[in-house]
């Protein structure tokens, strides 16, 4: 009997026992998680102005580059199909011609008048010369423009105000004003300063 009551006396004390380890059981308090949380939403917020600058430079990046590609996109136009004149809109660069396997531009750029990529809104325009041949894509003759401008605006002049232009002559501008309405379709623009 005396060796199942110390049994039974053993078993309580290691009930004891459990009980106080789960008492003292270590873990987070409220204020460690709150704590946490503050340095948490403290990182985050020093963070920012970081990430901020370095979207906008990403997206002037990605102005420039479009700038380019319209560039190369106009030149390849005027030396094979347009017989010296350029595409006076974006949507005749995205005519595929007869004998070519592609357009001049990809569909993204060439669906309409404008379109807005990575932040900016772009827009090119060439003003039709009446002596200018019919191309090789179907655009008709007295239609070709001498020269063209293609500007990037921010969508946010705020957020980013840098403003991007080109024209036949192939430099690109930046400014902090549009170069919309006053750049010329060939020669240096009115303001700004050129990109190296």
């Amino acid at each position: 009997m005396r060796r199942e009551e110390a049994e039974s006396g053993g078993a309580s004390a290691k009930i004891a026992i459990a009980r106080q380890k789960c008492s003292g059981e270590a873990g987070f308090t409220l204020i460690d998680m709150i704590f946490t949380c503050a340095l948490i939403g403290l990182l985050s917020t020093l963070a920012m102005p970081g990430l901020t600058r370095a979207k906008d430079v990403a997206q002037a990046a990605s102005a420039i580059s479009t700038l380019r590609v319209i560039n190369s996109a106009q030149v390849s136009y005027a030396v094979t199909c347009g017989s010296g004149f350029y595409s006076p809109d974006l949507p005749t660069l995205g005519v595929t011609p007869p004998s070519a396997v592609q357009a001049f531009l990809g569909p993204e750029e060439s669906a309409a008048a404008s379109f807005i990529k990575s932040g900016y809104t772009f827009a090119m325009t060439g003003a039709s010369m009446s002596g200018a041949p019919a191309s090789c894509n179907g655009l008709a003759a007295g239609m070709g423009a001498p020269g063209y401008v293609a500007s990037a605006d921010p969508v946010s002049a705020i957020a980013n105000p840098q403003f991007y232009g080109t024209n036949a002559d192939g430099t690109i501008w930046t400014d902090s004003t549009t170069f919309n309405g006053t750049m010329p379709e060939s020669g240096p623009a009115p303001h700004g300063t050129t990109l190296k």
